[in-house]
């Protein structure tokens, strides 16, 4: 006999250790000689990370498909790993060494600094894993990989040395992401957007060479100038200036400007193209160029143009031939005194002078007050306005970043995104949902070259090495790189290997055929790849998801030389948010801890809740109290097996459902079946709401509420054959449902797996159960009686009728069929709707409540019952306070301002409420239907 309550705090480590001790994940466990494979390779957390709700979310969805085909019978590997997490885990151990008051990295020197990573790697690393296991996850934990050993190592430099023979890897000098605090370049991936009160400081730009243009205006309700604009139609009138007026947000920049830029299509400017403005405070002589990219509605129509320090000015420099000019060093501070770049062409004046001497060796900010300072002393500060913004932070410096122009390494990404764009196109990989195919096309068809070095010492070091002259040496090993250079000079030099390392991502990119062995040959690689599916969530298509599929496909061939996409399938789930449709944040202190809820709920609670919320397309909106009701739904499978076993009910190996002769059992027979059928096809769909609904309303509705309850009188019966049947049967059933829940809710459907029976196998190594018992004539029989049952309790409820109260039922409109139906089950309707007499009739009594089924008309006479005028004046008046609460929402929701500026978070609880009262007034307009109808 089970406990009287499920313990999950004491049945999950003790199911985790059967696991283990039965290596029951291991490749290929359970599975027949010659099963097809199924593999899906983990998306690698970092290995600094602890696990939050979107790794929740993520590897629960991975382990409901990775248990499905395991029991299904497939040859399934799910890859387990680590990403080495260059920043965040250099980050993590120098802290530890300011906070030991021990020298820092650059004292300590590369080679101690990184056996001292190591170190901290394999005492403190990799707690995630732990993390998963608790969750459930079924992994093949003896193949853990993690992205700096030895073997991925080896594919790495594989991989970079291939590149860059073939071309695909070079050397360039482009503007990056820089992150001043961490002195490196960062991915888009690492950048995070800040709101930010902040100023736009509109700032003149002298024309040169006395040059002047007539500057047209308009006039505001007090008779003010302003900017025209193309659209404002016929201007005011005209000015006459000698100045370019141009707006900045970073006043400090502009100490790189290289030029001026106007749209060709604006008339104010069309003058001014190719002539000069002047650079305040420096002298230099600004080109003003025609080119799209300035907005002539926008401001002046006039951009000041800084192509070493904006990504979009770049683009413009590029296409106009406008010089780049750095004034940053790599720690954000300002260096003019030993830059040629900034020096070069400059006339040697006073202003100049002073400009070097104030702000040389000054920090950005500072250097930013200093400037406007100077402008606003020398007249050329036109304008301040208040100007709040988004500006990028570096999500671990945790300070603005800086557009940077640096030589960095670049992969080509445009040629190696053809063959990835081709195969998603021709449909060898999908995207579900599909409407993800547009966002991936967007990327990849406007994609840049890949920055993939990062001034770090964590990391894979770039295996390329430098001769005396410069000459660059890309080899395997270091052995490798001299025999080359020895060839190329002719005798032996020294080399000297480039200090960066390779973006976290390039190691990433090679995940689902470098954790199965390559670049060997190994039976791993031959079998599982190519993978089957990948789960991810959107923020990482471009960062992930596009870089796997140019590597695989590069990489990869199949037996008849092929690429071959590293998975046929890429799954993305939406984002964790809470209950109010925010996104979690510690600032905001929203944040849900997926081990706090495992801990109070366990985690079978938070794995159904997941999944039944994981709609495809859409978000989550996680309340904790919904975890809580799953848990219940839980506690209800456990009590209706506990139930069972006291009724007699266990695991009868000869019970064949074929033999069912009972209609109940038939009936649930054939409701199992088309249960199985909805969950395997929802699985197989990734339509996991789908599948874990079916499963709740079979489990609670079905099996618990209705099967058992009619039930009951055949386990206190006399009809000993009956019982027997309905004992195995139910056992039977209850087998299939812990089968059918294994993939959700692993640790309790495992533990009532072995404490139902004595079994020779774990359930995660059981067979799937297969639809195909039907008996539609049996399913039709006991669903009407459900829905008799169902409609005849709610008919009481709306009208406030006692549960006590018994009542009476008279049909109208009953054929041979439904008379025999009544009569079959009259003892079951009577006991389970409260009802004394039950009779065909040929007209509707008097003052009765009256619902129709099917062609049949089934009357609760109300006299004695129900006042039915001050039923009716009670839901009258409920119906006026719900017909208000709908009005004010409907009205607030249709204020189109309302919906543009408020929190989305806020819009989506007013639909939700909105939705609900909608719902409440249609359930109280029926009764008073009911109600009026009776009399």
């Amino acid at each position: 006999m089970l406990d009287k309550t499920y313990d999950a705090a004491g049945v999950e480590p003790k199911i985790a250790r059967r696991w283990d001790d039965a290596n029951a994940f291991a490749a290929g466990a359970g599975a027949p000689e010659g099963a097809d494979s199924y593999c899906i390779v983990i998306p690698p957390p970092n290995v600094t990370g602890s696990l939050h709700m979107g790794h929740a979310l993520n590897n629960t969805l991975q382990d409901v498909m990775i248990r499905f085909e395991r029991m299904r019978g497939r040859d399934v590997l799910w890859q387990p790993g680590m990403d080495h997490a260059g920043i965040a885990t250099q980050m993590v151990v120098e802290r530890q060494l300011m906070e030991r008051q021990e020298p820092d990295r650059h004292a300590m020197g590369r080679d101690k600094f990184i056996e001292r990573v190591w170190q901290w790697k394999d005492e403190s690393g990799g707690m995630i894993f732990n993390q998963l296991k608790r969750l459930g996850a079924s992994c093949d934990w003896s193949r853990e990989r993690f992205t700096m050993d030895d073997g991925l190592s080896k594919a790495v430099t594989k991989v970079f040395v291939e590149l860059y023979r073939e071309g695909l890897i070079y050397k360039d000098k482009r503007l990056v992401n820089w992150d001043p605090e961490l002195q490196t370049a960062i991915s888009d991936l690492e950048v995070e957007q800040v709101e930010t009160k902040g100023h736009l400081w509109h700032l003149r730009y002298p024309l040169a060479d006395g040059a002047t243009y007539e500057h047209p205006y308009m006039l505001d309700e007090e008779g003010n100038k302003r900017d025209w604009k193309p659209s404002d139609g016929e201007p005011a009138g005209h000015e006459t200036r000698d100045y370019l007026v141009v707006a900045t947000t970073r006043p400090e920049t502009m100490l790189g400007d290289t030029g001026v830029a106007v749209h060709p299509d604006d008339p104010r400017y069309k003058s001014l193209v190719g002539k000069h403005a002047i650079l305040p405070l420096v002298g230099r002589r600004l080109p003003i160029v025609a080119d799209e990219y300035p907005d002539p509605e926008a401001g002046t129509g006039a951009v000041k143009m800084t192509p070493a320090h904006d990504f979009n000015d770049f683009e413009v420099g590029q296409r106009a031939g406008l010089a780049a000019v750095n004034v940053m060093s790599v720690d954000g501070t300002i260096i003019l005194k030993e830059n040629k770049a900034f020096l070069e062409g400059l006339e040697s004046t006073s202003e100049l002078a002073e400009t070097v001497s104030t702000l040389d060796g000054e920090d950005r900010f500072h250097a930013r007050e200093i400037i406007v300072e100077r402008l606003e002393a020398a007249g050329l500060l036109d304008h301040i306005e208040a100007h709040t913004h988004m500006v990028p932070h570096g999500d671990r410096g945790g300070v603005p970043i800086e557009p940077y122009l640096t030589v960095q390494w670049y992969a080509n990404a445009a040629e190696l995104a053809k063959p990835a764009i081709a195969s998603v196109r021709e449909g060898r990989t999908q995207f579900v949902p599909k409407s993800w195919e547009k966002t991936y096309y967007d990327w990849m068809e406007n994609i840049q070259p890949w920055c993939i070095s990062r001034q770090l010492w964590w990391g894979h070091q770039i295996p390329a090495w430098y001769g005396p002259d410069g000459t660059i040496f890309v080899e395997h090993s270091e052995a490798e790189a001299r025999a080359a250079a020895a060839a190329h000079y002719g005798k032996s030099v020294d080399l000297n290997r480039d200090e960066d390392v390779l973006d976290t991502w390039f190691s990433s990119a090679l995940w689902p055929f470098s954790t199965l062995g390559w670049p060997q040959e190994t039976p791993e690689l031959k079998k599982y790849y190519q993978t089957d599916v990948l789960v991810t969530a959107f923020d990482i298509i471009f960062f992930w998801v596009a870089r796997m599929m140019m590597m695989g496909l590069h990489f990869m061939k199949d037996d008849k030389g092929r690429p071959l996409e590293p998975f046929h399938t890429v799954y993305i789930h939406g984002l964790v948010r809470d209950k109010r449709g925010a996104k979690m944040s510690k600032s905001k202190g929203n944040v849900v801890d997926p081990l706090e809820l495992i801990d109070e709920y366990g985690a079978d609670a938070l794995r159904f809740t997941l999944s039944i919320m994981a709609a495809q397309g859409s978000e989550l909106k996680l309340d904790p109290g919904r975890v809580a009701g799953y848990r219940n739904f839980g506690t209800k499978l456990w009590n209706a097996t506990r139930f069972a076993q006291m009724n007699g009910v266990a695991h009868d190996p000869d019970f064949d459902p074929a033999g069912a002769k009972l209609t109940i059992n038939r009936w649930i027979l054939t409701e199992l079946s088309r249960t199985s059928g909805e969950i395997t096809t929802g699985i197989e769909k990734y339509r996991f709401n789908e599948a874990t609904s079916a499963a709740y309303r079979f489990v609670w509705n079905l099996f618990c509420d209705w099967y058992l309850e009619l039930l009951k009188p055949v386990f206190t019966g006399e009809d000993e054959a009956a019982k027997a049947e309905s004992q195995a049967c139910a056992a039977y059933v209850l087998d299939q449902i812990y089968k059918l829940l294994h993939p959700f809710m692993p640790f309790m459907t495992e533990e009532l797996w072995t404490l139902t029976a004595k079994r020779g196998q774990l359930i995660c190594h059981a067979p799937w159960p297969v639809a195909g018992f039907a008996d539609d004539a049996a399913a039709d029989e006991i669903n009407w009686l459900v829905e008799l049952v169902s409609q005849i309790r709610s008919a009481r409820a709306e009208m406030n009728i006692k549960p006590s109260q018994i009542m009476n039922l008279a049909v109208v409109g009953a054929d041979e069929t439904l008379a025999g139906r009544l009569a079959d089950h009259r003892a079951a309707i009577a006991r389970l709707a409260r009802l004394d007499a039950i009779e065909t009739v040929d007209g509707p009594p008097a003052g009765s409540a009256q619902i129709v089924i099917g062609e049949a008309t089934y009357c609760l006479p109300l006299a004695g019952i129900v006042d039915l005028d001050a039923e009716r004046a009670r839901l009258a008046k409920e119906l006026a306070r719900l017909a208000g609460e709908t009005a004010r929402l409907e009205k607030k929701l249709s204020n189109d301002k309302f919906v543009a500026n408020a929190p989305d978070a806020v819009v989506a609880e007013e639909r939700e409420k909105l939705a609900e009262y909608q719902a409440q007034q249609a359930r109280v307009q029926a009764a008073f239907d009911r109600v009026s109808a009776a009399g």
